[in-house]
């Protein structure tokens, strides 16, 4: 099962975060603190997956993509495959290529919500649901889609009961 699913600048700032496992905000600060202290200090050249064992308790495994100036992590316990995973965050950061055109920090900043619709299509509960980049693009682009016309309708009815009032 996946535990979480933080996105940090290399700085340690989250810029989005998801714990499938409930955690008290305070909890959940201090993970990623520690989180990105472990990151920090790890040299280039080791492999991109740690015993979190000492961050999340017992059967706790983490696996990271760096890129730019961001840390896409994933935290999970030994059901899933570390392979998998780590195969997982490339279809995550693929997507978000996808929806952003060419995904950076203040598309993660200024767009939380489409992320959240992103992550949601890819995993839930903290089971994977979805690994093909394609299809979670044309299930996001359907949520647009729906939003947008929800919208048009909520305006229409506004404005039509203004005039009545």
């Amino acid at each position: 099962m996946i535990r979480a699913v933080i996105v940090m600048n290399t700085q340690g700032k989250p810029r989005f975060a998801k714990f499938y496992d409930f955690q008290p905000v305070e909890k959940q600060q201090e993970l990623i603190r520690s989180v990105h202290g472990v990151l920090c200090s790890r040299a280039e050249n080791l492999s991109n997956f740690v015993e979190a064992e000492s961050i999340f308790g017992p059967d706790s495994r983490l696996v990271y993509k760096h890129f730019a100036t961001l840390y896409f992590v994933f935290v999970f316990n030994s059901s899933e495959n570390e392979l998998a995973m780590l195969d997982l965050i490339q279809v995550f950061v693929e997507t978000l290529d996808k929806c952003f055109k060419n995904v950076c920090e203040l598309d993660l900043v200024f767009h939380y919500t489409k992320m959240h619709s992103i992550l949601d299509e890819i995993i839930s509960g903290g089971q994977v649901l979805e690994t093909s980049s394609a299809e979670v693009v044309k299930a996001v682009e359907e949520i647009s889609k729906l939003e947008t016309a929800s919208n048009s309708i909520n305006f229409v009815s506004k404005t039509v009961s203004g005039w009545r009032g």
